[in-house]
């Protein structure tokens, strides 16, 4: 509710409003603060120490930066730390531009080498990397992996870790108390809530590295807008309360689920006999808004989102409004035709059920 606020001034506003501004007034050498808009904003620093507070409450020696989407601090954190000759470790099971980080990477003399989110029992492949990227809860599969042995045995080979926490969200999981050097997310998804901005994030502990980020993101020019960024301040305000509704909401949705004869594969990481039950419940706070499930095919999975009236067809997730798709068809996700990922809202419960149990009556016929 109030992370990141100034302090109370009277007749000010608890939350200061966007400050737009290229350049500001600067005599002298260029020290301070504020010197060029692409390097810092008020309202960027604002927002990063409400995001800081979040990923590592009563840490001072995190330093958060905010980039223009998730994608460009993903990039930050890649393109900072590897270099020709260097080797990574990528979940296959990821995001699915990650494909494209990784002919990128490789374009540049990287050595790119992969591993399952659920598979992370292969330690052989940390032998000489310098950076392990993992993500956890897996985007759409739902994997979970344990971070903080992962962190361990990664350090130990001399490699740094970095964390996408986009699906978790930090009040659902908090990677720098795992042992993560870096945590990464697109603050488009639930972090913000609303559909509406374009937003991410890097945090990990003040140093070198996280100076070569901030150096990064200045020769990228990947910066948020100070609209976004007051934006996406404000909807954090009630991060709180959408991820508690959300992920109540969604274990309900997906014990509902399970009861239909033409779901198959169903995971949600807060089902007691989900794969990723264990470790999930180990390390996280809450399970999180996105279900996933198997329809017949590509065509009943079609007639399925078709006929839902409180779930909109739409990527993305962590909205207060349902979405869900066939994720198929960007073709960057190895999942069947009719795999369908569901991200569960702000919706009366029951009335979200009635409605998913009706599209699903309405695509067997």
């Amino acid at each position: 509710m109030r992370a990141g606020l100034p302090a109370p001034a009277e007749h000010r506003p608890a939350l200061p409003g966007p400050v737009f501004a290229a350049h500001y007034h600067l005599s002298g050498d260029p020290t301070g603060p504020y010197t060029y808009g692409r390097d810092e904003n008020p309202t960027w620093t604002l927002l990063e120490a409400a995001v800081g507070e979040l990923e590592a409450p009563g840490h001072e020696d995190v330093t958060t930066l905010v980039f223009a989407s998730g994608m460009a601090a993903i990039s930050a954190v890649l393109f900072s730390r590897l270099s020709a000759g260097d080797a990574v470790v990528l979940p296959d099971d990821g995001y699915q531009v990650l494909p494209l980080v990784r002919a990128r990477l490789e374009a540049f003399g990287v050595e790119v080498r992969t591993v399952p989110t659920a598979g992370w029992d292969r330690l052989d492949a940390l032998d000489g990397a310098r950076l392990v990227w993992l993500e956890t809860p897996s985007n759409p599969g739902l994997d979970v992996c344990d971070v903080r042995s992962i962190a361990t045995a990664a350090h130990k080979a001399g490699a740094l870790v970095a964390v996408d926490n986009t699906l978790a969200t930090p009040l659902g999981q908090r990677p720098l108390e795992l042992g993560a050097d870096f945590v990464v997310a697109s603050g488009t998804k639930q972090l913000t809530g609303h559909g509406d901005l374009l937003m991410g994030y890097v945090a990990g502990r003040a140093g070198a590295a996280m100076e070569a980020v901030r150096h990064w993101r200045k020769i990228a020019g990947a910066v948020a807008g100070p609209m976004e960024s007051w934006l996406a301040h404000r909807s954090i305000a009630t991060l709180h309360l959408r991820v508690e509704r959300q992920a109540v909401t969604a274990l309900r949705v997906a014990e509902a689920l399970r009861t239909r004869p033409e779901v198959t594969g169903l995971r949600y990481p807060g089902l007691p006999d989900d794969p990723s039950h264990r470790i999930a419940s180990r390390q996280m706070r809450h399970h999180g808004c996105v279900v996933s499930f198997v329809l017949p095919c590509r065509a009943h999975a079609d007639r399925f989102l078709r006929a839902a009236r409180l779930v909109d067809e739409a990527t993305s997730f962590g909205g207060v409004r349902s979405t869900a798709e066939r994720r198929g068809r960007w073709g960057g996700d190895a999942v069947e035709e009719g795999f369908v990922r569901l991200s569960v809202g702000v919706e009366d419960p029951e009335d979200l059920i009635r409605d998913l149990f009706r599209a699903l009556d309405a695509a067997a016929d």
